[in-house]
C-alpha cells in the first residue's frame, strides 16, 4: 500500500472487533511515530500503549457520553505531550502541531497494517493521565482508539451506526486552499 492508498483508506471507524495486538505490533506503530518531522528534531510525542484489560478499564472511566464504542478497542494509546519539551515561537506552540504529525503517521501505519486508529477527544484529560501515570504538565491530547473495523454495529448509538457505512463529507478543496492569497471561499466551516 502506497502512502496516497493509505490517506484514501484510514477512516475513523467506531464498530472495531478485537485485534492481536503484539508488541511487535505496538513497536510497528511507535516506529511510524519516531520517524515523523518535528520543531527543530524536538520529537516531544510520548504515548502510553494500553493493553492489559485493567488499564483499559482504567481509561473507559475516562471516557465522555457517547464513547461507549470504544470499548471494542484492543489497544487504546494516550498521546502527549508538553509545551516546554518543543519549540514556542513568539505565540506558537509547536508541541501540538509536532504531536498530531505523530498520531497522523500512527494512523496511516494502523491503516496500512489493517487496523483502525481512530483518534477521541471524548475524555478526561486529567483522568486519563492520572490513570496511565503520566506526569503532570502533560496534555492528553488525544486517545487513539485502535482495533480491526467490524460489521457488529450494536455498540453504536443509532447516529453513529448511520454515520458507519460511509467517509463523511469534506469540503471541496476550494474551501480548503487558495493561492497566493486569502480567498474568501476558505471561510465556509463543515456541517455538523
Amino acid at each position: 500500500m502506497d502512502v496516497k492508498e493509505a490517506i484514501e483508506k484510514r477512516r475513523s471507524y467506531r464498530a472495531l472487533a478485537h485485534a492481536e495486538i503484539t508488541d511487535g505490533l505496538m513497536a510497528e506503530l511507535a516506529k511510524a511515530a519516531q520517524l515523523t518531522a518535528s520543531c527543530f528534531n524536538n520529537q516531544p510525542w510520548k504515548f502510553v500503549f494500553a493493553r492489559s484489560k485493567d488499564q483499559l478499564e482504567k481509561l473507559h472511566g475516562c471516557l465522555s457520553k457517547g464513547n461507549e464504542w470504544v470499548k471494542g478497542a484492543s489497544v487504546i494509546i494516550a498521546a502527549f505531550a508538553r509545551k516546554e519539551n518543543d519549540c514556542v515561537i513568539k505565540e506558537r506552540e509547536y508541541y501540538l502541531f509536532d504531536l498530531g504529525m505523530a498520531v497522523s503517521a500512527i494512523q496511516l501505519r494502523a491503516t496500512e497494517l489493517g487496523l483502525v486508529a481512530h483518534p477521541i477527544a471524548g475524555f478526561d484529560n486529567e483522568k486519563a493521565r492520572i490513570a496511565l501515570g503520566i506526569p503532570e504538565g502533560n496534555m492528553v491530547l488525544t486517545l487513539l482508539v485502535v482495533g480491526k473495523q467490524s460489521g457488529d454495529l450494536s455498540a453504536l448509538t443509532p447516529q453513529q451506526a448511520a454515520m458507519e457505512p460511509a467517509r463523511p463529507p469534506r469540503l471541496a478543496l476550494e474551501n480548503i486552499f487558495s493561492v497566493d492569497a486569502y480567498d474568501e471561499k476558505l471561510a465556509v466551516k463543515p456541517a455538523r
